[in-house]
């Protein structure tokens, strides 16, 4: 098969490295990919949201199979793009609609979602800018910590915990009066804080059946003891020690069958993956938000369990036959380091220099933002840089051997944290 994958970061080098493997993989184009994704692919300079020159290469490289990465272009309907062109219907698109995108598109559309279907979530009430002086009224009449939530797509960036009540003010002022997000925070999602520990449970689906893919819990904060400005997510760990399988089960349950329940009654398109951003209090799950794709940096701890064909996987996918798919699950634990730029999550300076990546052993590294510079070096070319993966039947030993590996790796202002699973330890006896 020729199959084009959309995206840039390490959830995509990852998915690449995976496909790669297949043997019904013909050629493999990554758009517009990194420099990781360019040694196992062909990387092609195609934005994944303009439609049209998507359109345009599809059809001159006979794609027989199209894997959106990111959110937006499933958000902005690529799906719905695809399946109103005759010369492009038939190609299998491994995504879903505009409509079921508005899962992670609209917090405040997921939440009456979860209401509707009954599936847990914490209390919440949606304000504007209209409203302001309610929103006000209504973090003074609950108890901190107060979750504040950009309603729209804010780059993994539009959740904000505010330990008091001046900081949450701030925080609802910098979003709906002064933009701080643009579109995506017209609307704020205030939630009641829950007290609990995190994890995100990945689910394939072809919109009549479904696969649970194996767990993960990533690190947000970009300092250690998950302190500082939250990010796209500083590494991950799978399995999850705690989410064992009376939990596991309840999630099940509660949540991804009347999630899938939902889809079906509103007869809402969905071939592609649910992320459902959990948390555990006290054992019960709550869902803190859905999203439309697999997780950056979860996929890089994720796809690495996973033994059986990915390609196979996309295929029964498409055709709606995910049921006869025989989903093989790695028992081992992956751990994912991130590598960042000085200064992320906000300004950081791209360009530096990369080095020691030829020194790495027992650890898979999966690029996230880098290119080749004209000399032919590695270089860095985003916030997040690189993924250390390992695998090894010991936790802390997976967690070791990506440490010592992140070690090695040379770049002017390099960051990453050193206690990535260290709050798991105490689950995993």
């Amino acid at each position: 098969m020729n199959v084009l994958l959309l995206g840039s970061g390490g959830r995509e080098h990852a998915l690449a490295w995976k496909l790669k493997q297949s043997p019904d993989l013909k050629e493999l184009w990554i758009a517009p990919g990194n420099a990781g994704t360019n040694e196992i692919g062909k990387n092609i300079d195609l934005s994944p949201l303009n439609f049209p020159e998507i359109r345009d290469f599809v059809l001159e490289k006979k794609i027989d199979m199209v894997i959106v990465g990111p959110e937006e272009p499933l958000v902005r309907g690529i799906q719905n793009f695809f399946l109103d062109n005759k010369n492009l219907k038939n190609i299998k698109l491994i995504g879903l609609s505009k409509q079921a995108a508005m899962l992670e598109g609209s917090k405040d559309f997921a939440k009456s979602f979860m209401k509707r279907y009954k599936i847990p979530t914490a209390n919440h009430k949606t304000f504007t800018l209209k409203d302001f002086p309610e929103a006000i009224n209504y973090l003074n009449s609950i108890e901190p910590p107060y979750v504040l939530k950009a309603d729209g797509l804010a780059g993994g960036k539009g959740v904000i915990v505010c330990k008091n009540i001046s900081g949450a003010e701030k925080v609802l002022e910098d979003i709906l009066k002064n933009r701080k997000f643009g579109s995506a925070g017209e609307k704020v999602v205030i939630d009641h804080f829950l007290e609990g520990i995190e994890l995100s449970v990945f689910v394939a689906t072809d919109g009549k059946s479904y696969k649970i893919l194996p767990e993960a819990k990533d690190y947000k904060n970009i300092g250690e003891g998950d302190t500082g400005p939250n990010t796209g997510g500083m590494g991950a760990i799978s399995p999850v020690p705690f989410a064992d399988k009376i939990f596991m089960n309840k999630v099940e349950e509660r949540i991804i069958k009347p999630l899938i329940n939902g889809l079906k009654n509103g007869n809402i398109d969905y071939k592609g993956f649910l992320y459902i951003g959990l948390m555990n209090v006290n054992g019960e799950p709550f869902v803190i938000e859905f999203n439309v794709r697999l997780g950056d940096p979860e996929t890089e701890v994720i796809i690495p369990r996973i033994k059986s064909d990915l390609l196979e996987m996309f295929v029964a996918m498409a055709d709606q036959k995910l049921s006869k798919y025989k989903i093989e699950i790695d028992e081992r634990t992956a751990a994912t380091v991130i590598l960042v730029s000085q200064g992320y999550p906000d300004k950081y300076e791209k360009g530096k220099i990369i080095s020691g990546l030829e020194n790495i052993t027992s650890s898979i590294v999966f690029h996230a933002g880098t290119f080749k510079d004209i000399n032919g070096n590695f270089a860095t070319n985003g916030g997040r840089v690189l993924a250390v993966t390992s695998i090894d039947y010991d936790m802390q030993k997976a967690i070791d051997i990506s440490m010592e590996n992140a070690k090695k790796i040379i770049y002017e202002g390099k960051y990453y944290r050193k206690d990535i699973g260290s709050d798991l330890q105490k689950y995993n006896l």
